[in-house]
């Protein structure tokens, strides 16, 4: 069936904002670049700017404590510094454990939510903070389950898709949304099934019995069909998206359970069974070709 693993890069689009600005090159001479002379440097900006510097060394070394004290500092120093809220709640959002029952780790998750809520309110454009919204929600509505988060998730994956509709990831995550929710849904119904009807048990790839079809079809067929869609449409934009292979194999198994046809049901596996092939060749050729 080919399962894949979601890879939780919940930072892959902290461009070069982040690095470019703190570890290169300092604000006066980027402002100069641009032939605009900068407003005279307050102390407080000065040492926001500091402890923002010692905090990104921190962080690229591994100490998350130490380097979410600098960002808190350099935010309290100067709270318009929008990287230092940035980076401030990539240090949360890197220490969250999804599904971890801890107060503590639940408060890590909220802290990061918090502080890129506080980020869009000054940039509400800045994609590097809707992804990072779009990624923490999705973990943290996952258990204990949450369907409003998962929809909120979504939310700002839809808003980075408005915003730069050529980018493959938000597509992505859609449709791992949708095939997450669809597949509890199944797994939901067919544990249902097992529990009520004695002497009978519904395995994982046997088709639902019809009134089960249908219930299914009902409250999660639009998902599924939006899910498809989307994954569709990442392909189209990267050809070689495997992830987005391996997904889209994967809604394609929990169409086969909304539809009567026999044969449309075997069409739908044989699709899926198809990216399972190609992803594997696609994995394959990048294994064996020259780095």
């Amino acid at each position: 069936m080919l399962i894949p693993v979601i890879r939780v890069f919940l930072f892959h689009s902290l461009r070069c904002l982040v690095t470019l600005t703190f570890l290169a090159v300092p604000w006066v001479t980027a402002s100069r670049c641009f032939g605009q002379e900068p407003p005279p440097e307050t102390q407080e900006q000065r040492q926001a700017r500091e402890a923002l510097n010692k905090g990104v060394q921190d962080f690229k070394n591994g100490q998350y404590d130490e380097a979410t004290q600098d960002f808190l500092r350099a935010k309290q120093l100067d709270p318009k510094l929008l990287n230092a809220r940035l980076y401030l709640a990539t240090a949360h959002a890197s220490q969250y454990i999804p599904g971890a029952p801890s107060e503590e780790n639940i408060q890590r998750g909220r802290a990061a939510v918090e502080e890129f809520r506080g980020v869009l309110a000054l940039d509400p454009q800045n994609l590097s903070t809707i992804d990072g919204l779009g990624s923490m929600l999705f973990q943290m509505g996952g258990q204990p389950f949450d369907p409003d988060l998962f929809a909120e998730s979504k939310s700002f994956h839809q808003q980075h898709i408005y915003l730069s509709p050529g980018d493959p990831e938000p597509y992505f995550w859609i449709g791992v949304i949708d095939w997450t929710l669809a597949f509890r849904a199944n797994g939901l119904l067919r544990t249902k099934f097992n529990l009520s009807v004695r002497g009978r048990q519904l395995s994982d790839d046997a088709p639902l019995p019809p009134d089960l079809r249908e219930e299914y079809t009902r409250e999660d067929g639009r998902i599924i069909d939006e899910g498809i869609d989307a994954l569709n449409h990442a392909i189209s934009i990267r050809a070689d998206y495997d992830d987005a292979m391996a997904y889209l194999n994967l809604l394609y198994r929990r169409k086969a359970d909304t539809v009567a046809s026999e044969g449309e049901r075997e069409q739908l596996i044989k699709m899926a069974d198809d990216l399972v092939d190609k992803v594997k060749d696609l994995k394959q050729k990048r294994a064996e070709a020259p780095n």
